[in-house]
């Protein structure tokens, strides 16, 4: 029975030195883990090759066209004057006066609806078929592809190409609309000879 006893108590003893053993084990091995797992970096960096070249967005700067300047009257006759309109090639030179009425239109062309002077949009001008050296008596004259130029104080100068002539009835007035696509157009009126038409001179910035 002792020796029973001995066996049974050394089992015993051996069996709590493995279990003793194997916790010490684990237990350092938890630990080494853990001590790993803090040196280990929280989050994966991205290598970035020394060699890869990093772009700079350069800002697109669209340069303002600049036109050439001239003075012109502010008033002509007493009546304020919007700009400028020579045609070299029907030798006019004249004055477009700011504001349509009867009266102004027998002193010189005038604005008759659309857009300021030299602003994007259509700058339509009416004058009178009248023989004045100031007047759209030669306007039927003009041929697509010549041009011309409206000055004014604030833009300058700018250069206008025809690109269509045409007649209409007196209330046929689709000439007259703005939507030239953000582009800055003239266009020039005046009665035919029996004044029962009206001609027509569509042009755009050149």
């Amino acid at each position: 029975m002792k020796e029973k006893k001995k066996k049974r108590k050394k089992r015993f003893f051996n069996l709590f030195i493995i279990a003793g053993t194997l916790s010490v084990i684990l237990w350092g091995g938890m630990t080494e883990q853990k001590e790993n797992k803090k040196d280990e970096p929280m989050y994966e960096t991205q290598n970035i090759s020394t060699t890869q070249e990093i772009k700079e967005e350069v800002p697109i700067t669209i340069p303002i066209k600049e036109y050439p300047k001239e003075e012109i009257e502010k008033e002509y006759k007493g009546y304020t004057v919007a700009a400028k309109l020579e045609i070299p090639s029907i030798d006019l030179k004249t004055y477009v006066l700011k504001t349509y009425s009867k009266q102004a239109l027998n002193v010189s062309v005038t604005k008759f609806w659309g857009a300021d002077a030299n602003q994007k949009g259509n700058f339509c001008i009416a004058g009178h078929n009248f023989p004045n050296r100031n007047m759209f008596h030669r306007l039927k004259e003009l041929e697509i592809g010549e041009t011309f130029t409206i000055s004014d104080n604030e833009v300058g100068k700018v250069e206008y190409e025809i690109y269509d002539i045409y007649k209409v009835m007196p209330e046929e007035v689709s000439c007259l609309s703005q939507d030239t696509d953000g582009k800055k157009e003239v266009t020039l009126i005046t009665c035919t000879s029996d004044s029962v038409k009206r001609i027509i001179v569509k042009a755009e910035e050149k």
